[in-house]
């Protein structure tokens, strides 16, 4: 079931693949193609981490986001859709398509609350690290 309970939850149809991220909760349930939505969860650590964990390094004003620690695969089949920066109320994302780069740079120009990056691979999800 698909009951939106947090801010910044992810969902996704299963159905036409359509992805959706809460920017307020009101309550009830996702519904699309007919179908209640999946509610996608949150990884930080599994046997795929090395190519799924948002790298962050930080200079001055400028975030720069890697994902994963070897290159993620940006094939066809098999890439990262989008790389998201929540700040506080602030968000900013990136979209990628196949054949780009998985990274990208932010102007972050406070960055002294708790950064939160998720990179969503079409493939293996939604990937998160706290920093």
């Amino acid at each position: 079931m698909s009951n939106v309970k947090n801010k910044n939850e992810i969902y996704k149809c299963e159905v036409c693949g359509n992805i959706i991220e809460v920017l307020s909760v009101g309550g009830g349930e996702l519904v699309c193609c007919q179908k209640p939505m999946s509610h996608i969860r949150e990884n930080s650590i599994d046997a795929g981490k090395e190519k799924h964990i948002p790298i962050v390094k930080i200079e001055n004003d400028k975030m720069l986001v890697t994902v994963g620690e070897i290159k993620h695969p940006m094939s066809d089949e098999h890439y990262i859709q989008w790389i998201e920066v929540i700040l506080g109320e602030k968000i900013y994302r990136k979209n990628l398509k196949p054949n780009e780069n998985p990274n990208t740079t932010f102007e972050i120009l406070n960055h002294s609350k708790e950064i939160i990056v998720r990179a969503y691979c079409n493939i293996h999800g939604l990937w998160i690290s706290k920093h």
